[in-house]
């Protein structure tokens, strides 16, 4: 119980399972949420890990997340981290209506879901006076992209939803960070059909996360080149970023995690 606890949602693939792995090699005890806790329990026998709790609960389900997180707290404790890393990318096409539920899916993940993993946690950690919140975000949320509306809306919504829940914590002692991941490759884009530029492999993005989260910041691209790209992409004039951008892939509409 000294070794310092982090609470991940999404944890049974991607970002979120290279990110329990990374803290586990770092020291910590692992508290982690899924959906698919028989996949998680197998990947955590294959990689000898020994001791994480585990929690199956949807994070569009808020009373199940609650209960997640008060079980996690009974069990192990307050975490000293919680990572919001359970997402779905999806591509959709307003004309069409069976896109629209996805569409509310996509946000429901992706930014509702970053709240209700950190409502459990809030409270007590404000009254500890210390705890750390990340949300991860994406360089997608930096301007829209054909076919990816559901997903930069959401990833956007992520932005300045842990802006604002940073402001409203900071007086009290606890962290906010907001993590803005560029291409990592995970199942979420082993589908996608255009170029990928900075391509990140997920251990290599979990080390830098892990820094970035313990070095105390409040925003990080990750890698810096995309904090370059985004910064570039902002700037560009509308009608020059509607010519280039207008003809890009898009997202398959038909993919989830």
């Amino acid at each position: 119980m000294t070794q310092p606890l982090v609470f991940i949602t999404g944890a049974s693939s991607g970002i979120g399972q290279a990110l329990a792995l990374h803290y586990h090699r770092a020291g910590w005890r692992l508290a982690l949420q899924a959906r698919r806790v028989e996949a998680l329990q197998d990947w955590l026998r294959t990689q000898g890990i020994a001791g994480a709790g585990l929690y199956r609960a949807d994070v569009v389900d808020a009373e199940a997340m609650a209960r997640a997180g008060a079980d996690c707290i009974a069990t192990q404790g307050l975490p000293d981290t919680v990572i919001a890393c359970a997402g779905v990318s999806i591509g959709v096409d307003t004309q069409l209506a069976e896109d629209i539920p996805v569409f509310k899916q996509v946000l429901d993940t992706n930014l509702y879901g970053t709240a209700t993993t950190f409502q459990p946690f809030l409270t007590p950690m404000l009254q500890r006076g210390s705890g750390r919140l990340v949300g991860v975000a994406s360089v997608a949320a930096m301007r829209g992209l054909a076919g990816h509306g559901a997903y930069c809306a959401s990833k956007a919504g992520v932005v300045s939803y842990c802006e604002s829940l940073r402001l409203e914590c900071k007086p009290q002692g606890v962290q906010v960070v907001t993590l803005v991941p560029g291409y990592v490759r995970t199942p979420l884009t082993a589908v996608n059909r255009y170029a990928m530029p900075f391509m990140m492999e997920s251990d290599a993005f979990a080390r830098r996360a892990f820094a970035a989260i313990e070095s105390g910041t409040r925003y990080r691209v990750i890698p810096w080149q995309m904090g370059i790209v985004a910064r570039l992409m902002r700037l560009l004039p509308n009608a020059l970023y509607d010519r280039l951008f207008s003809g890009r892939g898009r997202k398959p509409r038909a993919l989830r995690q």
